[in-house]
């Protein structure tokens, strides 16, 4: 949340389909894949751990031989949110592993997505900007003198090989139809 806007869809009810930002690791030889941490897909993986401190969360865990160890820091001079995932391969193989994020964007006060939440959907805007390996998003303004609030989500290498970035902004395509984020098309 910022001030009194959604930035993406959350819920604090634990019943209800998971919701938040989460990362997906898939091996492409063994057609395997995890999130970065226990939710959404709701597997803890061979070794888990999660450490919650003030302004900082971690979540540590290895599946197939991959560790990866994800640290999410809110600013608390700026108005940014950063989340550092770290993937290591343990196994004597070189391995192909695609790394996904998803969230569903909100960017409108939590009241209005919570009334009519695919209603909410159809004012989020969003635009690739592959130059920067980021996409910019934000809602379409329901007068000439509302200033819709931005964001943007950006997904950085900091180093070894890596192939080409894609992006997918329709949540049907990376979901899929009667399915959830708990085992999502996209995988």
């Amino acid at each position: 949340r910022w001030n009194d806007q959604a930035l993406t869809r959350w819920r604090e009810d634990p019943t209800s389909e998971s919701f938040g930002v989460f990362f997906f690791v898939g091996d492409r030889a063994t057609r395997r894949s995890w999130s970065n941490s226990f939710t959404p897909m709701l597997r803890a993986g061979r070794h888990y751990e999660a450490i919650f401190t003030a302004g900082r969360a971690e979540f540590r865990r290895q599946d197939e031989q991959v560790e990866t160890h994800t640290e999410i820091a809110v600013s608390t001079e700026d108005d940014l949110e950063i989340r550092r995932l770290q993937v290591t391969n343990r196994a004597e193989a070189a391995r192909s592993l695609v790394v996904t994020a998803y969230t569903e964007v909100v960017l409108a006060p939590a009241a209005t997505d919570e009334l009519h939440r695919v209603f909410s959907n159809l004012f989020v805007h969003t635009e690739a900007a592959p130059e920067h390996g980021a996409i910019l998003l934000t809602r379409r303004p329901r007068s000439a003198e509302e200033q819709p609030p931005w964001m943007f989500c950006a997904l950085k290498a900091a180093r070894g090989a890596v192939g080409p970035c894609s992006f997918e902004t329709d949540r049907a395509r990376c979901i899929g139809r009667g399915r959830s984020v708990r085992a999502p098309a996209l995988l």
